[in-house]
C-alpha cells in the first residue's frame, strides 16, 4: 500500500492512505537504508492485521527542505504585510532564495490588507515576476482566489511572527485547530505558536504549517551557495550573460548589468539589497559543509 506520511511524533508515522490515516513505524532496517522518513513523504507501507503498518520504502524525492523538514512540496507561501509588525523584506527573499533553489514554487501573500494594501511590497514582487496575492484573512477579502490557487498543490506556510499566518491558516481550514497569538504591545510582534509541521489533506492536495521564519534563518544546511544564489534572484536571469566580467559577483563590480537593471529600476532596490546580504552570509560557504541533504 502507498500513502503519503502527513505528521510524525515520538517514531510514529501518520499516513494517508486510500483506506485512510493509518499509524506506521519505521522498520530497523529501513532506517538504516534510507535515513528517516519526513513529512511529505511518499512511501510504502505494510499494514498488520490490527490496522497499524510499518513503513517499507521512500520514494525519491521530488524536493525537501532540512528545517522545517518537510519534503515534495509544489508551493512555498510567503505570508507577510505591511500592517504592524511589518515584514522584514529580507526574510521574505531569504525564503524566496532556498524555495528557488530547491525547485519549489515561491508565492508570497500579503495579508492584512484590510489594515494595509501592502503596495511597496506587491510592487515589489510583482516586477520580480513571482506570484503574489493580497488577501485579509479577517475580513475574508481575497480569499476565494487564494483557494483557487492552492487547488491541488502541496504548499508550506512560512511567515514571521504575528502576521496572521495560523489566521490565515484557520480561513482556509475552518476547525484546523492552528492556534493564534496576539500582538504585543510592547515589542510589536506576535507570540509564535506553531510548534510542528504537519500535513493537512485540502481541496486536492495538502497544506503544511510550519514554524516561523525563524526556522529557516537559523539552519544553514538550507542555505543557498554562492555560485547558485544569482539563480534563487529570477529577476536577475535576463543580466546574467551581459556582465563586463565572468565570475561577477553581482555586488558592486563595475559593468555589472545587474547592477544597471538596478539602478534602472527593472530590478527592485530591496531584493539586490537581500542579494548582497545573502552573498556575504555565504561567501565563504562550501559545498562539503553543507553535508548530503543539499543534493536531496
Amino acid at each position: 500500500m502507498n500513502g503519503r506520511i502527513l505528521k510524525g511524533i515520538g517514531g510514529f508515522y501518520y499516513v494517508d492512505t486510500a483506506d485512510g490515516v493509518i499509524e506506521c513505524k519505521a522498520r530497523g532496517r529501513f532506517r538504516k537504508t534510507v535515513g528517516k522518513p519526513i513529512v511529505g513523504d511518499r512511501v510504502e507501507l505494510d499494514v498488520q492485521p490490527d490496522g497499524t503498518g510499518y513503513l517499507l520504502e521512500i520514494a525519491p524525492r521530488q524536493n525537501s527542505l532540512i528545517r522545517p523538514a518537510v519534503a515534495n512540496l509544489d508551493l512555498v507561501v510567503v505570508v507577510a504585510t505591511e500592517a504592524p509588525p511589518q515584514t522584514d523584506p529580507f526574510l521574505i527573499d531569504k525564503v524566496i532564495a532556498i524555495a528557488e533553489n530547491k525547485g519549489i514554487q515561491p508565492c508570497v501573500v500579503l495579508n492584512k490588507t484590510d489594515l494595509d494594501a501592502c503596495d511597496t511590497l506587491y510592487d515589489t514582487y510583482r516586477l520580480a515576476g513571482i506570484d503574489v496575492m493580497r488577501v485579509s484573512a479577517a475580513t475574508g477579502k481575497g480569499m476565494d482566489d487564494f483557494r483557487a490557487y492552492l487547488k491541488g498543490k502541496t504548499a508550506a506556510f512560512a511567515g514571521n511572527s504575528g502576521v496572521g499566518k495560523s489566521s490565515l491558516l484557520n480561513a482556509l481550514l475552518p476547525g484546523f485547530g492552528a492556534e493564534t497569538g496576539t500582538i504585543s504591545d510592547r515589542i510589536g510582534r506576535g507570540r509564535h505558536t506553531t510548534r510542528h509541521v504537519e500535513l493537512v489533506p485540502y481541496n486536492g492536495g495538502y497544506i503544511a504549517d510550519t514554524p516561523g521564519f525563524s526556522s529557516f534563518d537559523t539552519e544553514q544546511m538550507d542555505l543557498v551557495l554562492r555560485e547558485d544564489l544569482q539563480y534563487a534572484f529570477r529577476e536577475f536571469a535576463p543580466y546574467l550573460t551581459e556582465c563586463r566580467f565572468t565570475g561577477c559577483a553581482h555586488v558592486k563590480e563595475k559593468g555589472c548589468a545587474v547592477l544597471a537593471a538596478v539602478e534602472a529600476g527593472k530590478i527592485a532596490q530591496s531584493r539586490h539589497d537581500s542579494y548582497v546580504k545573502l552573498y556575504e552570509s555565504v561567501k565563504d560557504l562550501k559545498e562539503w559543509q553543507l553535508g548530503k541533504e543539499l543534493k536531496r
